[in-house]
């Protein structure tokens, strides 16, 4: 029978099941195992107030209620248990046990009032042994139910011991006293009643006991098992109070103890599990010890009652036996920790202060708050030597540069091993000038050549320096820093480099940026919006490019700028290019059915082109939603051949054969060949914006712009200039004989809703020229990394009047109306105009 609690239970933990058909078989269970949960109490509760009632009836009808609701509710109490041993397989052992452990005691429990239906039954009945058995289950579920196992298992039982005993020390004075005193029995009768109330305090304590070594994570599930053992020591110190009485006559109080217990205790079980690790599991600590022993102490110097001896001392000496033991153990421990701590300072090879020493001397210099700065060295190279001349060469290495760095520093500072070819040094300085002096310094005399195994070798290395602040109060977080600052130096090939969080992808706010990255693709928070790229022939928009764009629950919609680094950097890239394929053939599906024609451009980064997952998950989405895949086209960028270029032919040719369109993006900025252009199936180049912008002035970008055009169409491909930012590089660009304009001067990116709206407008003329000014000073702010909240994008379109005031002269001839289509690439062409959206990407938002 149970007391009232709270379902704490409302989800079953997501697993990944192989079907449809165990995902459904999983949910049906967890949905009978929350249905039986709160119908179990509602028998207890309906039971216990219809046995209430009838009490002031007969006795008869009051124990046969009471027998009515106890088959009902135990049963209930079973089968929820074993539905969660099938919910959760890792505790299918420990839940089965508590399943058995509460059939006993409702056995007994039914033993004991179905006897009592024709007369009151006397104590102690047959029934009591299945109650002492449950026991003995109770204490086998709370062993094995744990969230963290113990790594030392004798210490931690002995722990256990000392917490169950000093308890039972304490309990022995506070219950058995008083209840031996109220009832006047002793002998077996007292030593049975008092062993239920006795139990249940001990099993409370075990809990406790976990709950501070911390192998139960789980405080609420502890709290609801914790409150089980007391609801059950309750009832069974009233039934210790009444053990001078005979018969079993227990009152409705007793009764809701006992199931609300049960019904607590089954609750607690049934807790989904606990996967998060928020502690880590911990032996007792030297105070715990001394005040379990001290209570062992006093209750051996100090009985009330001589008589109560045999109920005392036993706890007491056990407790005091465990202490004992434990703290030999702890001695034992200490001892060699003592003489490992002594070796551990030393690092074996070179003979200098290793990593523990380096952490130690800067945690006393954080807590002294004294000027410290540290330099982390690694060696360039150092595999190299140690393949080539073996790992005896690679120990003489290690040993020739601890010495020359030694002799560099000239006792100024601590030099250490770290670990493998890391080295560190400690100064008690905070100039950064004469730190970088110094890093050069060392690096200077490590060049000196070295002879290992006649062979003369020059080490090399990256040093990397960073000053303790104020405010750092964790000896880890410097030493992150310098490792950080240390792999600036090597991948800028300075030599030495100064700590810069501009350039730390692995500070605590990207870390949880990326982590908010990974919820926001779970949750849908990607959107793509689109830029319009348009015909310089007929003047009208003919496709878009795809961009991404994350709607972030606390900082509003951030640019790619923003957190892409952070998708690369977590391994993100893939289900984020997923993302925003999937949404883009929506988008386009849906455009297609307004009538709209138009060809949508989607990026697509290397490592996903190459990839074995990314294609056919857009080769579906096409599939899906209906739309003809030559509507597509998949922008590429140079450096896609580099790595392998017959495998990026190869994916390539596959995707032509699909019918989707390939695009060049950003081109002319890599360094691949151009054979690629011979030997790849390549409809469009895309020349990059650094090439467009200021074309109209800048001779040689505009010869290099005129070259790739005539070269595009020799090789029947569409040219695509993007990043057009003001009038006369627009105009430019279509003299020169581009196919397609894209760019701020005619339109920023716009989120999907507004598409359709936008090309009709654009169609119908209603809008008017941009300001080429404007674009510009927008294509700037772009560039900030940080991107406030964007407002609600509106498109405001400007009157002809306004229209007629932004054109400008471009040649011999005035331009023409923005719809009428230019009869010549060399007199005729349309300005563009802008969206009132206000900036929120930059030059680079596409999806690299």
């Amino acid at each position: 029978m149970e007391r009232r609690a709270k379902e704490t239970e409302t989800s079953v933990p997501s697993t990944h099941p192989a079907s449809g058909t165990v995902a459904g078989t999983r949910r049906r269970t967890a949905a009978a195992h929350r249905t039986i949960g709160r119908l179990s109490w509602v028998v207890l509760v309906g039971g216990l107030a219809a046995n209430q009632i009838a009490e002031t009836a007969s006795y008869q009808t009051a124990q046969a209620i009471l027998l009515t609701t106890l088959t009902a509710f135990f049963p209930l109490l079973v089968v929820r248990l074993v539905l969660a041993a099938r919910l959760y397989p890792t505790r299918r052992i420990p839940l089965l046990m508590l399943a058995v452990t509460v059939t006993v005691w409702s056995l007994g429990s039914l033993v004991v009032n179905a006897a009592s239906l024709e007369e009151q039954q006397n104590f102690p009945a047959p029934g009591e042994w299945l109650f002492l058995a449950s026991y003995l289950g109770l204490v086998g579920y709370l062993i094995l139910d744990v969230d963290r196992k113990q790594s030392r298992l004798t210490r931690s039982w002995l722990d256990v011991a000392v917490i169950c005993g000093a308890m039972s020390c304490l309990a022995s004075l506070l219950l058995v006293t008083p209840i031996k005193l109220a009832s006047g029995e002793e002998g077996l009768p007292l030593l049975l009643a008092l062993m239920y109330p006795l139990a249940d305090l001990a099993l409370s304590m075990v809990v406790l006991g976990q709950a501070l070594l911390q192998t139960r994570t789980d405080q609420r599930k502890s709290l609801m098992l914790g409150a089980a053992f007391v609801l059950l020591a309750c009832a069974d110190s009233g039934f210790a109070l009444q053990v001078s009485a005979p018969t079993y006559d227990f009152g409705n109080t007793s009764n809701a103890l006992w199931g609300g217990a049960w019904a607590l205790l089954v609750a607690a079980a049934c807790r989904p599990e606990q996967r998060v690790l928020r502690t880590i599991p911990k032996l007792a600590g030297t105070r715990l010890l001394v005040t379990a022993g001290a209570v062992a102490l006093a209750v051996l110097t100090i009985r009330p009652d001589d008589t109560l001896a045999f109920y005392t001392v036993p706890p007491a000496v056990v407790t005091l036996a465990a202490v004992g033991a434990r703290m030999v153990l702890a001695l034992r421990d200490a001892n060699r920790a003592t003489e490992a701590f002594a070796l551990s300072q030393t690092d074996d090879l070179t003979k200098l202060p290793n990593r523990r020493a380096v952490r130690a001397h800067l945690t006393r210099c954080l807590a002294e708050r004294r000027p410290l700065s540290l330099m982390l060295l690694d060696l360039d190279g150092f595999k190299e030597i140690n393949d080539a001349l073996g790992h005896h060469a690679g120990d003489v290495v290690l040993t020739f540069v601890a010495v020359r760095m030694q002799e560099a520093v000239a006792g100024d500072g601590l030099v250490a091993r770290l670990g493998g070819d890391e080295f560190a040094i400690l100064l008690e300085t905070v100039d950064e000038i004469a730190l970088v002096e110094t890093a050069h310094r060392v690096l200077r005399e490590l060049a000196e050549p070295i002879m290992v195994d006649g062979i003369e070798i020059s080490p090399a290395g990256s040093i990397g320096i960073t000053v303790v602040k104020d405010s750092d109060t964790d000896s880890g977080e410097v030493l992150r820093r310098a490792d950080v600052a240390m792999y600036q130096a090597k991948s800028s090939r300075a030599g030495a480099a100064l700590y810069d969080a501009h350039l730390d992808e692995f500070s605590r706010s990207r870390l949880e940026l990326a982590e908010d990255l990974r919820r926001g693709i779970a949750d849908e928070q990607i959107e793509v919006w689109y830029q319009p790229q348009v015909d310089t022939t007929t003047m009208q928009v003919h496709a878009l490019e795809a961009l991404v764009r994350w709607r972030h629950p606390t900082q509003g919609l951030l640019s790619p700028i923003a957190f892409l680094p952070a998708a690369r950097r977590v391994g993100l890239m893939g289900l984020l290019s997923d993302a925003i394929a999937w949404q883009a053939v929506r988008d386009l599906h849906r455009l297609l059915a307004a009538g709209l024609d138009l060809r949508l451009a989607i990026n697509c980064a290397p490592p996903e082109l190459l990839s074995q997952t990314f294609l056919p998950r857009l080769y579906h989405a096409l599939r899906e939603w209906d739309v003809p895949a030559d509507r597509l086209v998949l922008e590429v960028t140079e450096d896609s051949f580099l790595a392998d270029p017959q495998r990026a032919r190869d994916i390539l040719l596959e995707v032509r054969e699909h019918g989707i369109q390939v695009s060049i993006d950003d081109y002319g900025t890599g360094f691949s060949s151009l054979t690629y252009l011979r030997n790849l199936p390549v409809q469009e180049l895309k020349v990059d914006r650094s090439l467009v912008h200021d074309v109209s002035t800048d001779d040689r970008s505009r010869m290099i712009v005129a070259s790739t055009i005539q070269l595009a169409h020799a090789l029947d491909m569409r040219i695509v200039a993007e990043g057009v930012e003001n009038a006369t590089d627009l105009a430019t660009l279509v003299a020169m004989g581009v196919d397609s304009l894209q760019g701020y001067h005619l339109s920023r990116p716009m989120p999907a809703a507004e598409v359709e709206r936008w090309v009709r407008e654009w169609a119908a003329g209603a809008a008017g020229p941009g300001d080429a000014e404007d674009a510009e000073d927008a294509e700037d702010a772009e560039h900030s990394q940080d991107i406030p909240d964007a407002p609600e994008y509106t498109d405001s379109p400007r009157t002809t009047q306004e229209h007629a005031d932004g054109c400008e002269d471009t040649g011999p001839e005035a331009l023409s109306h923005p719809l009428t289509p230019a009869p010549s690439r060399s007199t005729r062409v349309r300005i563009g105009r802008q969206s009132s959206h206000p900036p929120t990407d930059p030059p680079g938002d596409a999806l690299p």
